[in-house]
C-alpha cells in the first residue's frame, strides 16, 4: 500500500522522467548471428529460448557473445545441442504468448525464458503477470512438449545507471515484485526452475546504454542456466537407472 501511495504521489515526474530517458537512451540494436542450429556431441538436447531484447542479445554483437550463443558453447561440451530462439525487443509476456500459434509445432526439451521488464514499464498488474506466466509455462508443455523451463529473475533495476531517481527505485521495487512472482510459480509448479544472476550493479558488466546486459553478463547468465540444466538432467538419469523397490 505504501509503495503504491509513493508511485501515485511521483506519478507525474515518473511519466516526464520514463519520457526522457527513452528519448536519451540510445537504442542497441538485436545481436547479429544465427538463431536456430546444431552444435555439440552426446545425448540430444533440444532447445528453446523465448523473450525480449536480452533474450534476443541487445547488448553483444554477436549472438555467440549473448545468451543464446553462450548458452549453445556452453552446453555443446556435454550435450547435442538442437536450439532455436525466439526473441524480440519490446517483447511482453502477452506478445510471446500471442506469437506462439505461429511458433511451429516443434518439440523442445527445454525452453528458457526472459520476460518481465516490459511487463514492468508497460505497467501490467501482477496477477495479470502471473496469470500470463502460468499460461505460457502450461502452454510450453503442451504445446511444444517442454520438459523443464528456466524462468529468469528480473535485473536489478534499481541499479541502472540509465534510470533517473526516483525512476530507477520505483521499477527496481517493481522488478522485485514480478521476480518474486517468478520465484512462487518455480515453486509451485512442475518441471520449472528460476534463474537469479547477481550482477551486483557492476557497470562494467552492461552495454553501453546503461539498460542491456553486456556479454559478461550473458556468460554468468548462461553457466547459471547450464548448471540448472545439468542438475535436472542428472537427477533424471539418477532416477532412471534406479532400480525399483
Amino acid at each position: 500500500m505504501r509503495f503504491l501511495l509513493i508511485t501515485v504521489l511521483l506519478s507525474p515526474l515518473l511519466l516526464l522522467q520514463g519520457r526522457w530517458t527513452r528519448a536519451r537512451t540510445p537504442r542497441l540494436p538485436e545481436a547479429d548471428g544465427a538463431r536456430e542450429g546444431t552444435a555439440g556431441n552426446g545425448p540430444l538436447l533440444r532447445l528453446l529460448i523465448l523473450g525480449d531484447s536480452a533474450a534476443a542479445g541487445v547488448g553483444a554483437v554477436d549472438q555467440r557473445d549473448a545468451l543464446a550463443g553462450q548458452l549453445v558453447a556452453q552446453l555443446a561440451d556435454r550435450y547435442t545441442v538442437r536450439w532455436k530462439l525466439s526473441a524480440a525487443t519490446g517483447n511482453k509476456t502477452s506478445t510471446v504468448l500471442a506469437g506462439l500459434p505461429t511458433a511451429g509445432l516443434e518439440t523442445f526439451d527445454i525452453a528458457v525464458v526472459s520476460l518481465g521488464v516490459n511487463d514492468v514499464t508497460g505497467g501490467i498488474s501482477l496477477n495479470t503477470f502471473e496469470q500470463q506466466q502460468q499460461t505460457l509455462l502450461r502452454e510450453l508443455q503442451q504445446r511444444f512438449g517442454i520438459r523443464h523451463t528456466v524462468l529468469s529473475a528480473l535485473p536489478p533495476m534499481h541499479l541502472f545507471p540509465a534510470l533517473p531517481q526516483p525512476l530507477r527505485w520505483v521499477l527496481g521495487q517493481r522488478a522485485k515484485q514480478f521476480s518474486e512472482v517468478l520465484r512462487r510459480l518455480s515453486q509451485q509448479i512442475e518441471r520449472c526452475s528460476l534463474c537469479d544472476v547477481d550482477t551486483s550493479g557492476d557497470r562494467s558488466m552492461m552495454a553501453a546504454d546503461g539498460f542491456h546486459p553486456g556479454p559478461p553478463v550473458y556468460a554468468r547468465w548462461a553457466a547459471q542456466i547450464v548448471g540448472i540444466i545439468v542438475r535436472r538432467y542428472s537427477e533424471e538419469a539418477c532416477q532412471t537407472s534406479s532400480p525399483a523397490a
